[in-house]
């Protein structure tokens, strides 16, 4: 009862106390600006779709290297199958958020030190990185509906086929899918390198802003 009595006696001094809802009004106008890009880093919503993204990219790579060694008889191929898809097309939803996010928010500048060389390989591993994901997920859905059934998605809702298909889709999408995996976990471990040499050696804040916020200077 005492306790109860406290915390009422402190709400009520929150509300009427000028400083306090200052205060509070603040920290809450800073914790939102963290959701989004600054100048000098990224925001909540950016880094958590970039590692999303990165463990779905992972996942899925394993998942389709271990699925390529099941035959049609075995338990697990079908669930396999399905769970590449779902998350496939969960994939390519954040995709889409992310240009959104992009397109819409701020960017954060390169980080200070970086020549314009560098800067200019960083921005181009980052366009392959975007394109090997366009193309992959493409292929990955034109395999998935060249028999003219919708996808499934973790039996929530279903993604419809596109109407017309050409001859040999799915082994013409199968190729093309292949390859742009491998090739974007090539361009990925090269972004990821680079990411660990920028801590490690050049020791700036370019890994860290992509694990968290970090204020303007």
């Amino acid at each position: 009862m005492h306790i109860r009595t406290e915390a009422v006696r402190f709400t009520l001094f929150s509300l009427f106390n000028p400083s306090v809802n200052l205060y509070l009004v603040s920290r809450f106008s800073w914790e939102m600006s963290m959701l989004k890009n600054s100048k000098s880093s990224y925001g909540w919503v950016a880094i958590l779709v970039h590692w999303l993204m990165a463990l779905g990219v992972f996942g899925l790579f394993g998942l389709g290297v271990y699925m390529v060694e099941l035959t049609y008889y075995d338990a697990w191929y079908k669930g396999s199958l399905d769970l590449h898809k779902s998350v496939g097309i969960t994939l390519a939803a954040l995709l889409l958020f992310r240009f959104g996010w992009r397109l819409l928010g701020t960017q954060p500048e390169p980080v200070a030190g970086n020549s314009k060389a560098m800067n200019r390989v960083a921005h181009s591993v980052h366009k392959l990185i975007y394109l090997a994901l366009i193309v992959i997920v493409t292929s990955g859905y034109l395999i998935s509906t060249a028999d003219g059934r919708a996808i499934e998605v973790f039996n929530l809702f279903a993604v419809p086929a596109i109407p017309e298909s050409v001859a040999n889709q799915e082994d013409i999408a199968g190729k093309i899918h292949f390859y742009a995996a491998y090739g974007l976990i090539a361009v990925v471990v090269l972004h990821a390198f680079g990411a660990l040499k920028h801590h490690f050696i050049d020791k700036d804040k370019t890994l860290i802003r992509m694990i968290k916020p970090l204020k303007d200077d």
